[in-house]
């Protein structure tokens, strides 16, 4: 189960594909092994992962490979205003003095501060709003997203079921299915257990409760057969068996006595905290909004409705979840991927850049470039705006650590900078592109949009 990316436990009967990495709820299986373990589900996810690492274009580190060329031309500058005045003046005190004024005041602090300290604070201001950021390279790439693609179950719902209408529930009947219920590790079963419990209802023990793999869960009361689990199971008739069809789609588990049915109830997977507000956020600054999901076909569609997505895939294996990513990106498109299940660890690999909630499984955790903490989905746009604001102060303080070379520099060389005067015009670049880099933390009103997360 939850490998493909369905929203609740998949039924399994003779013949049916068991992938590496399932987990069993109930019941025992008897499985033939049909590939060796490098051939195997997880065996093909880690290919996939390794290929889509090595496929993935290294940013450039040309900030360093500038300082590397800046160092040995300002030492060339220094040794030919040396050299001038030497010749101009035949003074050997003065040429030493303005050639040290010229290495003093072309000093690369402000150009090596220029691109780092942005990335410090932008770091810094992610970490205050729960989301970690593994490396300055995934703010640089995040910047440069203009397509956002989400997984449905687990990313934009928090993949556990609530009851729908609990208050409005007869609590007899509640409270007796919550005493089937305990028995049992189905998601379903647990949140019926977990709703008795927050309502303060008696739950009492029931000691030969039997768990039918598939169908549900049966107990003998007081001599009335009494089962919670499918319709079709737990409801004589055929009638019931056609309304179970009919009702295929829809998330329910029916309590009945004797075959009569006596409760039915209705679960949903709840949307992320925020998500909507998110989606809105992001389709308003023109990203493109895609959800690629395993899960079934109605269940993805009527979660793409309630969203605002207008382009979402269901039944999505990983390789295909990866493929189109990579498809995307082959067009030039620079895409942010959101997963938290093993499913997406390649389409997690293969984008531009990833991010996964912290209640991802440790893989997926792993594969992404960024973390967020809290429930909230706001940590979506709030990420790209710090990582684009991080853009534009850098560019900024690229220019001015340029510009103040720039006029410092022919000062120096004219001998109209003494050594001091050097080393506080050059200490006054440093504390400017600081100061400008610090402005990321003011007036970010869009960040706190999360303060009052956990």
């Amino acid at each position: 189960m939850f490998v493909t990316g369905e929203s609740w436990p998949e039924t399994v009967e003779v013949g049916s594909p068991l992938r590496a990495g399932m987990v069993n709820l109930t019941g025992t299986l008897d499985m033939t092994v049909s590939a060796l373990a490098r051939d195997s589900f997880l065996g093909e996810i880690i290919q996939i992962m390794a290929q889509a690492e090595d496929a993935r274009p290294r940013q450039s580190q040309w900030a360093d490979r500038a300082a590397e060329i800046y160092a040995p031309a300002v030492h060339g500058i220094a040794a030919f205003t040396f050299a001038g005045w030497l010749m101009a003046t035949g003074d050997w005190h003065l040429a030493i003095t303005t050639a040290v004024a010229v290495l003093i005041i072309t000093c690369p602090c402000a150009l090596g501060l220029a691109i780092p300290i942005v990335q410090v604070v932008a770091i810094g201001r992610l970490l205050k709003h729960g989301i970690l950021a593994k490396g300055a390279g995934a703010l640089e790439r995040l910047a440069n997203v203009d397509t956002v693609i989400f997984d449905k179950t687990g990313t934009l719902t928090l993949g556990r079921p609530k009851l729908r209408h609990e208050t409005e529930i007869d609590e007899m009947a509640l409270s007796l299915a919550a005493a089937m219920a305990k028995h049992a590790r189905h998601p379903l079963s647990q949140c019926l257990h977990r709703a008795a419990i927050d309502n303060g209802l008696a739950i009492r023990n029931l000691g030969d409760v039997i768990e039918q793999p598939g169908f549900g869960l049966e107990a003998d009361i007081g001599g009335v057969r009494v089962r919670l689990g499918k319709r079709d199971w737990c409801v004589q008739g055929s009638d019931a068996l056609a309304q179970g069809r009919e009702q295929s789609t829809a998330l329910e588990a029916v309590l009945s006595e004797g075959g009569k049915e006596r409760a039915c109830f209705h679960f949903d997977d709840l949307e992320r905290r925020d998500a909507r507000a998110a989606i809105a956020s992001l389709i308003s600054r023109g990203y493109a909004i895609e959800m690629l999901s395993g899960d079934h076909a109605a269940a993805v569609a009527q979660l793409a409705d309630s969203l605002g997505i207008s382009r979402a895939q269901s039944g999505c294996l990983p390789q295909q979840k990866s493929a189109h990513i990579e498809a995307l990106e082959n067009e030039g498109r620079t895409v942010l991927m959101i997963g938290d299940g093993l499913n997406d660890c390649p389409a997690l690999q293969a984008a531009s850049i990833s991010m996964s909630p912290s209640s991802a499984i440790e893989i997926s955790r792993n594969a992404a470039d960024l973390v967020f903490l809290r429930e909230s989905l706001m940590a979506v746009p709030l990420a790209i705006n710090v990582a684009k604001r991080a853009r534009t102060l850098i560019m900024q303080n690229l220019v001015l650590a340029v510009g103040y070379n720039m006029v410092a520099v022919p000062i120096a060389v004219f001998g109209f900078a003494s050594p001091l005067m050097a080393a506080i015009a050059m200490s006054s670049s440093s504390l400017l592109v600081t100061l400008n880099a610090l402005r990321l933390g003011l007036n970010d009103r869009r960040s706190s949009e999360l303060r009052s997360g956990p």
